[in-house]
Parts: structure tokens; C-alpha cells; sequence
């Protein structure tokens, strides 16, 4: 064999050796960081009903506003799966001081088997001022009542949960 074709092949043998080292690199780092989800593939929310106004009708309190507390008159005790693969899937955060990591892995309290949700993607922290969520520097972010949230934001019964394609709510 000539040198040439040697060397050739030894080149070749090394790109090919390059492209499956930098392809495995890739899905490492896809499986620990996630995808990023395009608003077109995420589900669409279900449509809300239309309230009308009675004047007569007894005054409802409005829904808190984000980095506000919840009303005290309902405090929420789980946090469940309504929407996804793991729909009914539930974890209590009825204690002070306790939160509860939503994400891929298995030291979280809700492990979703969701491929745009980071490993460690949001936690709801029952604080001293009520229940927030804060998302944990996911790549897909965390969405409340369909708004991507970048601060602990409080949340309650009325809320909805959204990460990755997984909706959640909180419940007494």
C-alpha cells in the first residue's frame, strides 16, 4: 500500500472518530439541559369559560397578581399533574418551609417524563407569604395562566402550571 492511501485512511479514521465523539456530546448535553420547544409544538391551554357580570351576584376576590401572596381563604396543601403522561401524579406542600422540585430527575418530588422539562426545571416553595413558583433556569421556561415567568411568582387554586408540555394546579 502506498503511503498516501495510508495516511488517507488515517485521517479518514480520525474524522470519523471526531463526528462520533462530538455526537455524543450532543445528546449528553440534550439530555441534561433539554430542547428548546417552539411556542407551535407546546399544547394549546384549554379555553376558560366567559364570566358575565351580576350586579347582585356576590363579589369574588380577584386572582393575585404575580409576586403578590394568594387570599388566605384557600390555601392550597398539593400540587397535581392535570395535564401530560403522568396526569394524577401529586406532591403535598401543605407544611411551611417545604417546597417541591418539578423536573426529570429522580431526586425531585414530581419526576415528569417530559423531554422539554430540564432536570431540575421549577420548584413551588410554600414561603411565609403563601405558595410561589420559581422557575429554576430552565431552557424552556415556566409559564403561569400562559405568561413565562423570570421571578418567584405567587400562585394559588385558580392558577395554571405549565412546564414544558405538562400542565399542573394546585389544589386544597
Amino acid at each position: 500500500m502506498s503511503d498516501i492511501l495510508l495516511s488517507g485512511l488515517k485521517i479518514g479514521y480520525l474524522a470519523l472518530l471526531w463526528i462520533f465523539i462530538l455526537l455524543a456530546v450532543n445528546v449528553i448535553r440534550t439530555d441534561l439541559f433539554g430542547r428548546r420547544v417552539p411556542a407551535s409544538e407546546l399544547p394549546a391551554p384549554e379555553p376558560r369559560p366567559v364570566k358575565t357580570r351580576n350586579r347582585r351576584a356576590e363579589r369574588t376576590p380577584a386572582a393575585p397578581l404575580p409576586g403578590r401572596p394568594a387570599p388566605a381563604s384557600v390555601v392550597p396543601a398539593r400540587l397535581i399533574v392535570t395535564n401530560g403522561p403522568q396526569t394524577g401524579m401529586a406532591a403535598e406542600v401543605d407544611q411551611a418551609g417545604t417546597y417541591v422540585v418539578i423536573g426529570r430527575s429522580p431526586e425531585c418530588a414530581i419526576v415528569l417524563e417530559d423531554d422539554y422539562i430540564s432536570t431540575r426545571h421549577a420548584r413551588v416553595v410554600n414561603g411565609d407569604q403563601g405558595l410561589y413558583l420559581e422557575d429554576m433556569g430552565s431552557t424552556n421556561g415556566t409559564y403561569v395562566n400562559g405568561r413565562r415567568i423570570s421571578a418567584p411568582t405567587s400562585v394559588g387554586t385558580e392558577d395554571e402550571i405549565r412546564v414544558g408540555r405538562t400542565i399542573l394546579k394546585l389544589e386544597p
